[in-house]
């Protein structure tokens, strides 16, 4: 006959992360729920309480309806911030609710004038304006002086990405944020990837008034978090209305302005933004048509409005933005290029370097970039940034902690932070130039999936450019470590060849192995160059990217002492630069004359060194006893995909070689003559039978095991990209074959390329710790992509082949592969048969291309 209804919304969808222990009278709990739903005395004719729930009928007994409104406090967390203080319920589990702005944050003074703190206008003729956070009548404030500026039109965009809700308080709405005990400093970041911070808001809403429900419509919140004086204070909470979320601020005072339009685009307090982020972006840039090149130009510009907490680095990187946008809009005529003082400091990295010489109107990318941020200024320069951190770095003596980090690795992180965030306004400025004309037929995401050749340059901007050099082994900042603690000698061959897991591949001149010394290099030569072998042309490829000397007649490679597994990548744009750094090493470890700490097989020793020798000079050496040998040096990440210009550079070796003397012998090694080397001797595999012919291929063999399309590599994503190539799942069998053949040369290793991808994956499971299984997670990706990278070359193989090769894998991948999708895919790449790819940022090229260490893997 009635109607039974709920007085609350659901519950939130936070768990808590402890757990109160309240028990209340069931009829106080019914009387406290009439109270909190304030029916109107004048509707209400009686209402009968039970064991349920009270049941309201109204006046003209039209109207019967049941409240259910009980809410359980055990299902809340209760603690203090310390023992002289009460204890009180938590938010989300855990966090405290603290006035959002402090009195010293506006630091110019603008508050009380113009309504928001550090309120400023960017210099120049753009109607670009910034500002910290406002309470509602601030906000109100603020766009009256807009107005009476003569903004007719205004985009204001909040750039906060942590939770805020706004307490009724004196006629206004006063901005508070949750924060947890051990820093109430600190915004919340991160809280839940699947939920967007309004979500978040309203959660925290709903929370609130359960609290002042089971709290006499009180909830304690804090406004002094230095002395704490008077805290924590009261606030009243009878209903939702006395707690507004950042949208009902924002957006119920451009109800009496149409022109005004609010957005929430959410940016990172360090660092460079995500690709989605500039994509929502861009979205606003579309669904504006008075930001559009097609605008009417007798319309004045809408006013772009930014504001995070403080109004400074986030709203800087938004005036930045709006900056280069308003640039493109009304060109460089505009640009108050006499009226600005750029930065003194001129950004020395490789990566802009490169970035400047390959984007189209590099320069003038660059110099808009420089521009926006001169204007913009006025309270943080991003420049600056990059330079005053870099200085700090190389300025550290002795180390200690920072937030938990060491000095160094605290201000190496915060330099490559804010040097991302330059380079990644340099990208979206290219971008602009490519598709603002177009009215951006790509997204930002998208493009830089055509473009896939800008993260290959990102991945250079790591540390090899902040990091102690190698070279500083003389001063024990990194070790040397032995080729013999690297290198297990699984296939047992360092007795009859000296060197560790020295294989060939069956009936082909094609042979692997560890890094040889010099012993060893001559005891290989004088193998393959005998009457049996008789290789008369032998090119010998070396692909470790890190350094290696021979010292006293052994191999060593600096490595970070916590990390000696790890090799130490070194970013560089040719092998040369490579053989220049050990130069230097050389010299550095000869001219020091001390014992230096190195780790041997054994254990750690002290060694002082005699003989030191680059491995180019050993290969110096062998050249002049075997007059045909050539040595070449082609860098390879362990464990990853090779680069584009890795293929090319391995196929142009071959063919130079082979054009000369097609019986030529090739040799290739790593630091273990596992990983590298086999993904290397696969690709020379696959290459020799496109030019000798192809064996017969068997069919596809019956595998009676659990799961056995996962063993032969028949993961979605690998589907995916076999569907869209040409004959692809004959392409794939081809690679399969030749992973098997060159896997047969190595079984007492049980290493096989394709097998290890979920052989590594179901390892996440069994991970002793959350990094642990971070790294797997990591490494399972890399063997994956790679898996897809070795069928994507054999494809190109049989496209290229009939005009021998002429137009490189590089340049196909990116004319051909990216226009078919495949850069999209390998950006959305992961075992979707288990997981949701994207709960990870390595499925994406910008993290898992970076150089990685087991010690540091952004957060998933």
């Amino acid at each position: 006959m009635g109607t039974s209804a709920s007085a609350t919304s659901q519950a939130a969808p936070f768990a808590p992360t402890h757990q109160a222990d309240h028990q209340g009278n069931g009829m106080a709990e019914h009387r406290r729920s009439l109270q909190s739903v304030n029916i109107h005395n004048s509707k209400t004719k009686s209402i009968i309480t039970n064991k349920v729930a009270p049941v309201v009928i109204t006046n003209n007994c039209r109207e019967e309806f049941q409240i259910h409104d009980k809410i359980q406090s055990s299902n809340y967390s209760m603690g203090r911030i310390s023992d002289l203080l009460p204890e009180h319920y938590l938010v989300l589990g855990e966090f405290f609710m603290v006035q959002d702005i402090y009195n010293r944050a506006d630091v110019l003074n603008t508050t009380k004038s113009h309504g928001a703190p550090n309120f400023r206008k960017v210099k120049g003729n753009y109607p670009l304006f910034g500002m910290g956070q406002p309470s509602l009548n601030g906000f109100k404030q603020v766009l009256q002086r807009l107005q009476i500026d003569g903004c007719e039109e205004v985009v204001f965009i909040c750039v906060r990405e942590e939770p805020v809700v706004f307490f009724r308080s004196d006629g206004d709405f006063i901005p508070y944020t949750p924060r947890g005990r051990e820093n109430l400093h600190e915004n919340l970041h991160d809280l839940d990837r699947e939920l967007s911070a309004e979500q978040i808001e309203l959660s925290i809403r709903k929370e609130l008034c359960d609290f002042a429900k089971l709290s006499e419509n009180m909830f304690y919140v804090y406004n002094d978090i230095e002395h704490f004086k008077d805290d924590p204070q009261q606030v009243q909470i009878l209903s939702e209305e006395d707690i507004h979320v950042t949208e009902e601020v924002y957006k119920r005072p451009l109800f009496s302005q149409p022109l005004h339009r609010y957005y929430r685009l959410p940016l990172p307090m360090e660092g460079a933004p995500l690709e989605k982020t500039f994509d929502a972006f861009v979205n606003i840039l579309r669904v504006t048509p008075n930001l559009s090149l097609m605008r009417d130009s007798s319309r004045p510009l809408p006013a772009l409005l930014f504001s995070c907490q403080v109004g400074v680095g986030r709203t800087n990187l938004g005036l930045i933005l709006g900056a280069i946008v308003f640039h493109h809009l009304q060109g460089a005529s505009e640009s108050p290029r006499q009226e600005i003082q750029k930065s003194e400091h001129k950004l020395d990295f490789q990566v802009i370097e490169l970035l400047i010489s390959h984007l189209p109107k590099g320069q003038q990318v660059l110099d808009e970039v420089d521009d926006a941020i001169a204007m913009c200024s006025e309270m943080h320069n991003i420049k600056d940034a990059v330079f005053e951190n870099k200085l700090k770095l190389e300025g550290i003596g002795e180390d200690y902690q920072i937030q938990g980090k060491s000095t160094k690795a605290y201000f190496l992180q915060r330099t490559l932070q804010s040097l991302e965030r330059y380079v990644y306004l340099l990208v979206f400025n290219a971008y602009l130039h490519d598709q603002y004309p177009q009215a951006f037929p790509q997204s930002f995401s998208q493009w830089l999936c055509m473009n896939a050749w800008i993260y290959r340059l990102l991945a250079c901007m790591d540390s090899s450019e902040l990091s102690a050099p190698a070279s500083l082994i003389t001063d024990g900042i990194r070790v040397l470590v032995s080729s013999k603690f690297l290198a297990t000698d699984l296939l047992s061959t360092a007795k009859e060849m000296k060197v560790a897991n020295f294989r060939r591949v069956s009936k082909m001149a094609l042979y692997g192995m560890a890094q040889p010394n010099s012993e060893a290099l001559a005891v290989v030569m004088s193998y393959l160059t005998d009457q049996r072998r008789g290789h008369s042309t032998i090119l010998w490829l070396n692909l470790q990217e890190e350094l290696v000397l021979e010292a006293n007649g052994q191999m060593f490679t600096p490595r970070e002492p916590g990390s000696l597994e790890q090799p130490i990548p070194v970013c560089v744009q040719h092998p040369q630069k490579l053989q220049e750094m050990e130069l230097t090493l050389k010299h550095d470890i000869l001219r020091c004359e001390k014992w230096l700490g190195v780790i041997t097989e054994q254990d750690k020793q002290m060694r002082m060194f005699k003989t030191c020798h680059t491995i180019e000079e050993l290969f110096v050496h062998q050249k002049s006893v075997h007059p045909g040998l050539s040595y070449q040096r082609i860098p390879l990440s362990d464990c990853c995909a090779p680069k584009e210009e890795v293929f090319d550079q391995l196929l142009e070796a071959m063919k130079s070689s082979l054009a000369e003397d097609p019986n030529c012998a090739f040799i290739f090694n790593c630091h273990d003559g596992k990983d590298r080397t086999t993904a290397a001797m696969v690709i020379a595999t696959l290459t020799l039978w496109h030019i000798n012919g192809f064996p017969e291929c068997e069919e596809d063999e019956f595998v009676s095991v659990p799961n056995a399309k996962y063993t032969k590599g028949e993961f979605e994503v690998v589907m995916q990209v076999v569907r869209v190539l040409p004959e692809g799942h004959r392409v794939k069998r081809e690679v399969d074959i030749a992973l098997d053949v060159v896997s047969e040369t190595m079984t007492p290793m049980h290493y096989h390329l394709r097998e290890i991808i979920i052989s590594t994956y179901r390892q996440i499971k069994m991970a002793k710790s959350e990094a642990d299984a971070q790294w797997l997670r990591l490494r399972s990706l890399q063997y994956l992509e790679r898996y897809i990278y070795l069928i994507l070359f054999n494809c190109y193989l049989h496209l290229e082949k009939k005009d021998s090769w002429r137009r490189s894998f590089s340049q196909w991948m990116s004319q051909v592969a990216a226009r078919a999708g495949v850069y999209a895919i390998l950006n959305h790449l992961g075992f979707s048969e288990f997981e949701n790819p994207d709960d990870s940022l390595m499925a994406r090229l910008r993290f898992r291309w970076l150089p990685h260490s087991a010690q540091f893997i952004p957060m998933f």
